[in-house]
Formats: structure tokens, C-alpha cells, sequence
């Protein structure tokens, strides 16, 4: 091998000179491994460093590269909200981190819920929609909170339950951004919950609260739905 290195060759001892390899020969060890040897007369010039000199490929440089970098990606962080927080938000929680956990991601992400009025602050979900989702193998756990500053900051994505819901996240952001110092861009963050949505042509989220059974089946309808969707345009963005 003449003439300096293979471009998808790299030395595992990073102190080593390339140049000192020219001329060198390119053998392979009984076990697989990659090596270099020098002729007799250049011999002298290696005795300063380890010998042989094992090759790695850059391909398995790479997948090492990428596997570190996944391990220490954080998590995508997704907040659902809607008005009280006890209702259509932890039911979009619960959702997603239940599709969330049968594709083995549960490390990958972040998933919390919060509502833009704190009225319900401390409270469980509303027990019809703790009910409604049992039902479908789906526990709804979460704590009524309502949206703090701090959300803008430390999530990836916002997701309005409905246009109102949208509308008082971004007053909100308005309200809070100079004096908490927020990125200016993230208001971008917002979205609304049933853009995702395929099977449904709805653009909101309903309110069941006031309504019958029928209303919370078809929140966790909508979910379903905006949540599968949800999760595959998040991995594709970010593979």
C-alpha cells in the first residue's frame, strides 16, 4: 500500500502520523483484524509507538459515532394543553405515552400535560375520562397543573387541544417573553392537537366535559389518531 492511507481507514492509536505509513504493507491478522507493517529499512522509524497498528473501518467508526450521539440525545419533550388540564390534556398524555411505550421509546421522550387556566390545580383527571380511557387499556394518571413560562424554554413541541387553547398560549408567550427571557422563536412551538390527525377531519379537540359519555369516546378517538401520526412525524424529523 503506497502513497499515504485508504480514505475510509483510520488508526485506533490517534497519535500515530499518517505519513509515517506510507509505503507501508496492509495485512490482516488471523482474527480478522487490520494491521499495517513496514518495510525492513523504515522499521527504525516505528519504535517509538505500539506495533502493530490495528485499522478500524470507517463505517464502524460511524455506527459508534451515532450510537453515542443517540445515548446522549435528549429527550423530545411534547406538553399537551387545554383549558383545565383535566380532561382532554392528560387523556392526550396518557395516550401518546402509551403508544410511546409499546414502540419501546419510553427513553426517548419527555410527555407531560398542563391547562392555561389553574383552576384545577392539584386535581386528578375528570374520573369519566379516567374511565372512558380504562376502558381501552389506558391509564390516565397525571396531575392538573397549569402552563408555566418555563414550558416555552424546556419543550420540543405545544399542543393545543383547540384554537381557544392555541390563542391563550400565544398571549401567554406574549405576556412572559421579555421578562422571562424566552426564546423569541418559541411560539413556534404551538401547535393545534388535530393537525395531525388522518381519520378525522376535525380541527379541534372537543370539550367533553359538559357533554355525555359520547364526548370523551370521542376525544380518545381524536387522540388515537392525532397521537400515532404525532409520533411518526417526530421520528422522522429528527432521524
Amino acid at each position: 500500500m503506497r502513497g499515504g492511507l485508504a480514505p475510509n481507514l483510520r488508526f485506533c492509536h490517534p497519535s500515530v502520523p499518517s505519513t509515517l505509513f506510507m509505503h507501508c504493507h496492509l495485512r490482516r491478522s488471523k482474527n480478522g483484524s487490520l494491521f499495517f507493517t513496514p518495510p525492513p529499512h523504515r522499521q527504525l522509524r516505528f519504535s517509538r509507538f505500539p506495533f502493530p497498528f490495528v485499522v478500524a473501518s470507517s463505517s464502524s467508526i460511524m455506527e459508534d459515532t451515532i450510537r453515542s450521539a443517540e445515548a446522549s440525545k435528549p429527550p423530545f419533550s411534547v406538553l399537551f394543553v387545554c383549558l383545565g388540564n383535566i380532561c382532554r390534556s392528560p387523556a392526550a398524555e396518557a395516550v401518546f405515552t402509551d403508544i410511546v411505550r409499546k414502540r419501546g421509546l419510553e427513553s426517548k421522550f419527555r410527555i407531560d400535560s398542563a391547562g392555561t387556566i389553574g383552576y384545577h390545580e392539584g386535581n386528578p383527571a375528570d374520573s369519566r375520562m379516567r374511565a372512558a380511557a380504562k376502558k381501552r387499556g389506558i391509564e390516565v394518571t397525571s396531575i392538573s397543573r397549569p402552563v408555566q413560562p418555563s414550558d416555552f424554554r424546556v419543550f420540543d413541541l405545544i399542543l393545543a387541544m383547540d384554537m381557544q387553547n392555541r390563542d391563550d398560549l400565544l398571549s401567554a408567550f406574549d405576556r412572559w417573553s421579555h421578562k422571562e427571557k424566552l426564546p423569541k422563536d418559541a411560539y413556534k412551538k404551538v401547535k393545534l392537537m388535530c393537525s395531525y390527525c388522518k381519520k378525522h377531519s376535525e380541527t379541534e379537540v372537543p370539550d367533553p366535559y359538559y357533554g355525555g359519555p359520547k364526548g370523551f369516546e370521542k376525544v380518545l378517538d381524536l387522540l388515537e389518531d392525532g397521537c400515532e401520526v404525532l409520533l411518526d412525524t417526530i421520528i422522522s424529523q429528527n432521524s
